[in-house]
């Protein structure tokens, strides 16, 4: 590993927010944004009826409470990539953050101008085990409003796009492996049943859209 793209964060102080070696660092407010503006869809402009998103697809799926380990790890996939290329590339991070702040953006318009919801949870569980009663408390802390399209894939998309561009990451077995584990969260929303399929294919448009001017209007595609 390089040190060309790496930086001392020990001598970060806010006073140097704006410096060009920490510059970068101004990406990251965009998180408590984004979690205030999805707050706001999801707690103050609460709507009196929503559209819901469903297809026959859906009905064939089965609930399959192991896929829980996936979608939880989702917060350890996105948290990790983070660290992973604000210590060891930079301007991977750059076109990372780019991409979410695009696609998130574009999502969160979508729930506040096209009020959307889920009713495919299953009203008592064919099976008892941690899993399931793990869902089941997750269930409620989880609304099932604002899911078209799906951040959960949005969010994995953005993790192996910023893999696949990262020095040390964009082997042929990490791009396999990364490619993998997103693929395994996304499947895991419908198979918890917080997702139809629509959400998932509505999620690759937005993806797009995030990837074209993230990686390739700026002419730095993926390494």
């Amino acid at each position: 590993m390089t040190r060309e793209n790496m930086v001392d964060y020990r001598a970060f102080r806010l006073g140097r927010l704006r410096e060009p070696q920490f510059r970068h660092l101004t990406y990251l407010l965009f998180w408590p944004v984004y979690g205030l503006a999805f707050l706001a869809v999801e707690r103050i402009f609460v709507r009196d009826s929503y559209f819901p998103i469903h297809c026959a697809l859906d009905d064939y799926i089965p609930l399959m409470e192991y896929f829980l380990i996936p979608y939880l790890f989702w917060f350890v996939f996105l948290v990790g990539i983070h660290l992973y290329t604000l210590l060891y590339d930079v301007p991977a991070f750059v076109k990372m953050e780019k991409f979410i702040i695009i696609s998130y953006s574009i999502a969160v318009l979508v729930y506040l101008l096209f009020p959307n919801c889920q009713q495919l949870r299953p009203a008592e569980f064919a099976r008892d085990n941690l899993f399931t009663r793990f869902l089941a408390h997750f269930y409620q802390f989880d609304t099932n409003t604002n899911v078209c399209p799906s951040i959960h894939v949005i969010g994995s998309v953005a993790v192996v796009l910023g893999a696949w561009n990262a020095r040390g990451l964009s082997t042929v077995g990490w791009r396999w492996a990364f490619g993998i584990t997103g693929f395994l969260i996304s499947i895991s929303t419908v198979f918890l049943r917080q997702h139809s399929v629509l959400d998932l294919l509505a999620a690759i448009p937005v993806c797009l859209i995030a990837y074209y001017f993230a990686y390739v209007k700026t002419g730095e595609k993926n390494r």
